[in-house]
């Protein structure tokens, strides 16, 4: 990305943005046509490489669109008032209602995490999951010393163990294999049931942090 990127108006970087992150959520990046992310974007293909060196070098910028707003939400959402399991109801929720509006991003991320051959790429999408390994193991260890959480679980682990629960949840509203993965362990009307998720998700997390 050059400086001519960052002239143009917010309006037309989102515009961008969107179209990228559409066209390699459905196509991956091998098969991911810049002429067309340039007509859905309204631009022509000329500007765009004006603004981006290579197609990779725009496929990253998209993954920093993405990972940059996640973290916004994430934040948000985990730094709230309340206790660990107030917040964490609060971010199912809000990942039920982001990977059903954003299916594109969330196959975005889906997509760098499964086909991805750039180390480029694939370091901007651990830059993510060491922001969120940090942010789950210090929510995890604060629960520690208020009582919430059972002393003797290892921070880092639950971390891990929770950001899978996450993630799986998140594939599972937006991207097509985990869609259908997603009915053959409950039913055809689970999309539907966004409470019943909610609670069972938070059971199966309470008992393992519940402290004896």
């Amino acid at each position: 990305m050059n400086e001519l990127y960052n002239r143009i108006s917010k309006e037309k970087q989102n515009r961008i943005m969107q179209s990228a992150i559409a066209e390699f959520a459905s196509s991956g990046y091998d098969q991911g046509n810049t002429n067309k992310i340039a007509q859905n974007a309204d631009i022509s293909v000329g500007s765009l490489y004006k603004y981006f060196n290579s197609k990779e070098e725009l496929f990253l910028e998209t993954v920093k669109y993405g990972a940059t707003h996640l973290k916004l939400i994430l934040e948000e959402i985990l730094n709230l008032k309340g206790d660990i399991l107030f917040k964490l109801e609060k971010l199912i929720r809000k990942i039920q209602d982001y990977s059903k509006e954003n299916p594109d991003m969330i196959r975005l991320y889906n997509e760098v995490c499964t086909h991805s051959n750039s180390k480029i790429v694939s370091m901007e999408a651990l830059g993510l999951e060491s922001f969120t390994s940090k942010l789950y193991s210090t929510i995890i260890e604060d629960g520690k010393k208020s009582g919430e959480i059972r002393s003797d679980c290892d921070s880092n682990m639950f971390a891990f163990l929770l950001d899978n629960i996450f993630m799986m949840l998140q594939f599972s509203y937006s991207c097509d294999y985990y869609k259908e993965r997603f009915k053959t362990y409950l039913d055809k009307d689970i999309f539907d049931k966004d409470d019943f998720v909610v609670d069972q998700i938070l059971k199966f997390i309470k008992a393992a942090f519940k402290n004896h």
